[in-house]
Formats: C-alpha cells, structure tokens, sequence
C-alpha cells in the first residue's frame, strides 16, 4: 500500500509539472512605467466550446441569464450566457440573481485582481457548514474575472486588462469548470479548452515584473478543486467557505453572510458570534497567527487537506485545524520531496521560518518545487514575509526538529 501511496504521489506531481498553472489578489506608489503596455495574449486564443462549434442554446445577444444554457451548453463565447448587464463590462452589474461577494484574504495569482460574482438559481439557497464549502443547489453559478494590473498599488479599470474570466457551474453531473480567455481589444471572451499562457508586465513597487499569466485549462482545474473519496473524484468550489466570507461590506457595513440570510440566499447560520473569521495579510487590526491561518487556508487547504490532491502529503492546512499540532506541519517531515536546494527537512521548524519548508516553496520556482505548483508564475511577496514572520514568531518548544 506505501508503494502504491508513493507511486500515486510521484504521478500526481509529475502531472502538475506536465500541466504547469490552476489558481488571486493584489495591493501594494509610483507612475506607470511607458514600457508597459497590454498584454499580448496571441500565443493561446484556443477558444471553442463542446467541440462542434455549435452552441444552439448560446444567445450572444442574452439580456438576462441563459439559464437552459448553463446547464446544458459549454458557450464559445461568455456572452452567450447572459451573465452580466454588458457582456463587455463583467467586473460589476451582474444580471438578476446575480450578487457580488469577496472573500477576507485573497489566492494570490500574480497580484491580480479578482471580481466574483455568484448567481443561485430563485427559490433556492445554500446551507451553511462550519468548515467546508457551503453546500449549494443545482443550478449555482461561480463566476470569477481576473484582471492584471499594470501597477499594484494603483486601483481601477484603467490600471488592468482583463485576462479571463473562470466559470464553474453546478450541472446535474456535479461541478463543471470552465474558462474564458479575454481578446487583446477587451471585447470579447472566448472559452479556451487547452488553456493559455498570456505575456504581461507590471510594476510593483519599483520593480518591473515580467511573467507568462497561465490560464488553466480544463484538465488543471480539476487538481485545484478535486475532492477525492476512495475511487469516486469530484471538482467542488474553494473560496465559499463561512470564514473567508465572514466580513462587513458596503458604505453600511453589514455582514455578507448576514446579508446572504436575510435574502434567503443562506440557509442554516449560527449566530455570527459562533462563525470563524479569517482576516487579510495586511490587517493589523488582527493576531499574526489569524492572517497566517488565513493565508494559508486559501492558497493551499483545498490541496492540503484529507481530500485533495495533495492528500497524500499528510499536511493539513485548514483554518480549523489546530497550527500548533505535527498534522499542520509542526516538525513533520514530507514524504516524496527532496528538500530541495537547502535539503530542507521539516514542514514547519517553530522559530525558523528560513528552515521551514512551507516558507521556502513560497519562494522556489522550480515545477517540482514551488507551491502551490499551479496559478503562480512569480513571487507573493507580502504573503511569503507573512508567513517567515509567522513561524519565526512560534515557540521552538512546540516541536523537536533535529535541525531546529
């Protein structure tokens, strides 16, 4: 069984080496460099939809949500589905019942931004879980953009380009994904099948920054969002989990998942009291040990958990999971990694996040070695400071690491 174990792990990271990218967001003053400019995104316009390039049910004049469509049809354009009041302008007026929503910390995908929307089909609502992914009907529709910044510490339309715009659609066969590749003049999304890498540089922080932005295709969305029981793997969603949505929003500032159950759109919440919190990076107004947790929960738990892809691995990076415990990383050793250039050896070493190799594959950019190995092309900055700080700032009498 330890062989076979062995042999599934080496397949499964030879397999994210083979497909290389799955994946958000970004802050950081300085003018916008002339030297950059838009994107050139010719080298992957793989568009096409289910393969005979006849979507029946697309309507790419839809002025409300093409709801027999989404269920059914894989469109060759996003505008066939109706999903937004201008097919053109997807970062804001969703279509009823579309609603926007944001998360407490951010995936980083190479500093970009990202717009979400969800759109639950009337009369139906998700039922909320302490831990997990909310559970949500038939029908629900995830869509997230993202937009590239030619600067990250500026904000706006005129700041980024629209570089694609991700579906997953809950279809009688379970979750479907599915990705839409924007055009150079910004007119027009075209769903990709094989992926596509995407030319972009940015300035961040003085520093110029050029990067080749993969786009998943359909077979590397299923290493992010599998879930795996036994023989039986399925895709679900990542981001719709109670503590990463556990915030106030709007010039009222009221709860989103409060908003959510007053709407009937969330079904089943505690008293908000009793609901976990996850806080962002940057906010100081929360414990080191909160936006660590946080952090990792998003970048990395929907692989490092008993389900997903890197089951195997034994790490466990929840928000519920206790980060004092040897399952979290407290000086355990991986299996089927080599350490890599510094023959690193424990998972986290408290008190040294230099010796900490959840620290280090934040940094490394070899396939075989960086983390997460899919949606990152160039360094999180601000997150991997995050996380040194953080273990740097956790008692070695946690542990025993023999190199500690």
């Amino acid at each position: 069984m330890q062989n076979l174990q062995l042999t599934r792990f080496t397949l499964l990271v030879t397999l994210s080496i083979v497909l290389t990218g799955c994946g958000g967001g970004g802050d950081g003053t300085a003018d916008t460099p002339s030297a950059v400019s838009p994107p050139d995104n010719s080298a992957g316009d793989n568009s096409g939809g289910t393969g005979s390039g006849n979507n029946s049910l697309c309507d790419v004049n839809a002025t409300s949500v093409n709801w027999q469509a989404l269920m059914q049809e894989d469109c060759d354009s996003l505008a066939g589905y109706g999903l937004f009041a201008s097919p053109i302008e997807v970062t804001k007026a969703p279509n009823a019942p579309g609603l926007a929503y944001k998360l407490t910390t951010e995936l980083f995908s190479n500093y970009a931004s990202k717009y979400r929307f969800i759109f639950v089909p009337d009369g139906q609502s998700m039922q909320y879980s302490p831990n997990s992914v909310f559970d949500m009907p038939q029908g629900t529709v995830l869509v997230k953009t993202f937009a590239l910044p030619f600067d990250t510490q500026k904000l706006g339309a005129d700041n980024e380009v629209k570089i694609e715009t991700r579906l997953l659609i809950h279809r009688d066969s379970g979750w479907q994904a599915l990705a839409y590749q924007w055009n150079q003049e910004q007119t027009q999304a075209n769903l990709t099948v094989a992926g596509a890498n995407v030319s972009h540089t940015m300035n961040h922080q003085g520093q110029q920054l050029s990067f080749d932005y993969h786009i998943p295709s359909k077979a590397e969305c299923k290493i992010c969002h599998q879930s795996s029981l036994g023989e039986q793997s399925k895709i679900i969603p990542i981001g719709l989990k109670a503590h990463l949505l556990n915030m106030s929003l709007g010039s009222n500032q009221e709860n989103q998942l409060l908003h959510w159950q007053q709407t009937g759109l969330l079904e089943m919440l505690p008293d908000i009291a009793q609901v976990a919190q996850a806080y962002g990076l940057d906010d100081e107004s929360a414990s080191l040990s909160s936006r660590a947790k946080g952090y990792l929960d998003v970048n990395c738990a929907h692989c490092h958990n008993p389900t997903g892809f890197a089951s195997i691995s034994g790490l466990r990076l929840g928000f519920d999971v206790d980060h004092t415990s040897f399952e979290y990383g407290i000086c355990k050793q991986p299996p089927g990694w080599d350490g890599g250039p510094d023959g690193l050896a424990y998972d986290i070493v408290p008190g040294n996040g230099k010796r900490s190799i959840v620290h280090n594959r934040q940094v490394l950019s070899e396939p075989k070695d960086k983390m997460p190995p899919l949606g990152r092309e160039i360094v999180h900055t601000e997150g991997v400071d995050l996380i040194e700080r953080w273990i740097d700032s956790l008692s070695p009498s946690l542990g025993s690491c023999v190199d500690g």
